[in-house]
């Protein structure tokens, strides 16, 4: 059967109008349906996708109308196969364009096909010249074969989403590394490590200083090199037609969030980019019964999916992603999160940024927090991601070093991620893991300009959850990557290897030493171990230290927000240094749960935002 669906190339144009005319009568006329095919071939889509998209026919109706003009049996769904019976199904990554599903019903070979338009012809063809091909074929939507192919190669896919990477890349995989003994040593290592650097100034402060300036000072210097010597955006490719715009596959994970699925329709649906071209998924827990009836209201546009992701350990968004990823029809692909607004234009920039350079494997937008103020807490978070995404990611990617990703607004060839085994679907930051994979494999990732609008947590209940999440996920980072120093070294070279050390390091660390510090710093001073003194080199040497690291974090943050124009939350971030305490707490609660539940997933809530509210 196959094979007569390849032998396109002899359909004729006047068959091509006949079949239009036959799905879209409103057409009319053979000049109208000649103007639909060739807008159709000019964009580089199958002509039913371009109906379903531009005159309002949905899929079901086109395949139904144009399987009675080919004299076919249509089904609008696929029916249930029975348990037993033999499947034909390709390699996962292929589903995307599977188009056939060959079974046996009693003693009768069947397929049920959703053929592209000059299949239909070729089909028709067939079925004069042979009443078989009428007995042995049914025809049916793309969206209900893709359905039955979940329902039938669901276990399948649950097993590559959890288990993908650890089977390709083990020693990568949070599941086989991160054992309870590795925890225990990690954890008590981190413990000690950090007493130690806040007792020493109270026992020996030559030692202390070296430490300090390895865990604050290096890290605040490459913060102000970010600032000082800004990473300037290049001109960027020429915008491409949309016939030569690449289908572009959008995943959308989403959990109890039935909420925020309208703005997110409204949000999506902003998206400058050719209609056709546009593979947008939600992708829900079955658990999730109101996002999904949220989400399935909105269904009737074709641009629009939905894959619902059995509930079964591990509860991650990694692991749903995994599951999606195979379904996925583009040659690109972007993760956003529920409350994400995107640039119109993200797509359609990383499409030619990705085309002009053939060597780039993911793209990070910029996050900008556009609830920053509605209270202190989320002008503090604000200021952080403005120095996190306007300063310090790019310049990682133009140093070529590791570079942990956002959760959200990531770009990737398809291609690429599924080479590198998907996301790890055991790391509650996955996206900070999946770019160090990528570093070490010699992936090349680059950030851009185009923004996504994000919303802050607005509550410090949220905020705590949140960041004991990634404080967590972090140390899941370090410990899987470290495990095996040698070959972590021989992947990612000197430069890269010291700076994972520092940077992904630094940030747990100093996370949980900000209140020691400060405990330890009071305790001297009041014991007089430690002086202020001019006499007292040591001690102002290390107070040196420590004002640069904060001093650097703050004006990091400053000028951050002073670019992106929210200049009215700067003096907020005075309140830093009752923000790092807050980390600390956050880092206690998150070296406790990687002991005692490391894959439990904290799940942020959004939607909260008055600011955001009022906008909308």
């Amino acid at each position: 059967m196959l094979k007569f669906l390849d032998q396109t190339g002899s359909v004729s144009d006047a068959e091509r109008v006949e079949l239009l005319l036959a799905i879209a009568p409103h057409l009319a006329t053979t000049d109208a349906a000649l103007a639909v095919l060739a807008d159709a071939r000019r964009l580089g889509v199958d002509p039913i996708d371009h109906l379903a998209h531009r005159a309002g026919i949905s899929h079901e109706d086109a395949h139904g109308r144009a399987a009675h003009w080919a004299g076919l049996t249509f089904f609008p769904a696929v029916p249930p196969i029975p348990e037993g019976a033999p499947v034909t199904l390709p390699g996962l990554d292929s589903l995307a364009d599977v188009r056939i599903i060959g079974t046996k019903l009693y003693d009768r070979d069947v397929s049920y096909m959703a053929p592209r338009f000059d299949g239909f012809v070729i089909l028709r063809r067939a079925c004069a010249r042979s009443p078989d091909v009428f007995r042995h074929t049914c025809l049916v939507p793309p969206g209900a074969l893709q359905n039955r192919l979940v329902a039938v190669g669901g276990e399948t896919l649950l097993s590559e989403a959890r288990c993908r990477l650890s089977r390709r890349w083990p020693e990568a995989s949070a599941d086989f590394v991160l054992t309870l003994r590795a925890r225990i040593l990690f954890v008590l290592a981190l413990v000690l490590l950090a007493g130690l650097v806040a007792a020493l100034p109270l026992v020996y402060a030559p030692l202390a200083l070296p430490l300090l300036c390895l865990i604050l000072l290096v890290p605040a210097l490459f913060r102000l090199y970010a600032v000082l010597a800004p990473v300037a955006p290049g001109p960027e490719p020429q915008g491409m037609a949309d016939a030569d715009l690449p289908v572009y596959s959008v995943l959308i994970p989403l959990r109890d969030e039935a909420h925020m699925v309208p703005l997110l329709y409204e949000a999506m649906s902003e998206i400058d980019y050719p209609p056709e071209k546009l593979d947008i998924t939600f992708v829900v827990e079955t658990t999730s019964r109101s996002t999904i009836a949220a989400v399935e209201a909105g269904l009737g546009d074709p641009r629009f999916g939905l894959v619902l992701v059995p509930d079964a350990e591990p509860l991650t968004k990694p692991k749903a992603l995994n599951y999606a990823l195979p379904l996925a029809r583009g040659t690109l692909l972007v993760v956003y999160d529920a409350e994400d607004i995107p640039d119109r234009d993200q797509l359609r920039r990383a499409a030619a940024l990705f085309a002009a350079d053939p060597g780039l494997d993911c793209l990070q937008a910029e996050l900008v927090i556009d609830n920053a103020a509605e209270n202190p807490l989320t002008a503090l978070f604000s200021g952080e991601y403005a120095g996190q995404f306007g300063f310090v990611l790019p310049l990682l990617a133009r140093l070529r070093l590791p570079m942990p990703l956002g959760g959200t607004s990531n770009h990737f060839r398809v291609r690429s991620l599924r080479e590198l085994g998907g996301w790890d679907a055991y790391n509650v930051t996955e996206d900070a893991d999946l770019g160090v994979r990528m570093a070490r494999l010699r992936y090349r990732t680059a950030t851009f300009s185009a923004r996504t609008g994000e919303e802050a947590p607005i509550r410090l209940g949220a905020w705590m959850n949140q960041r004991t999440r990634w404080l967590k996920g972090w140390m899941q980072t370090f410990i899987v990557h470290n495990r095996r120093p040698k070959a972590f070294l021989g992947d990612i070279g000197w430069t890269g290897f010291v700076a994972f050390q520092l940077y992904v390091g630094s940030m747990m660390f100093s996370a949980l030493l900000h209140t020691l510090f400060f405990v330890s710093a009071l305790m001297g001073l009041a014991t007089g171990r430690l002086s202020l003194a001019p006499t007292d080199g040591w001690g102002l040497a290390m107070l040196a230290v420590a004002a640069t690291g904060y001093g650097a974090a703050l004006i990091v943050a400053m000028v951050g927000l002073w670019r992106l124009g929210q200049r009215g939350v700067i003096g907020w971030q005075l309140l830093l240094p009752i923000y790092w305490l807050l980390h600390s707490w956050a880092a206690l609660r998150a070296a406790l749960e990687l002991l005692t539940r490391p894959y439990f997933w904290a799940k942020t809530s959004h939607g909260q935002s008055r600011l955001r509210q009022e906008r909308q």
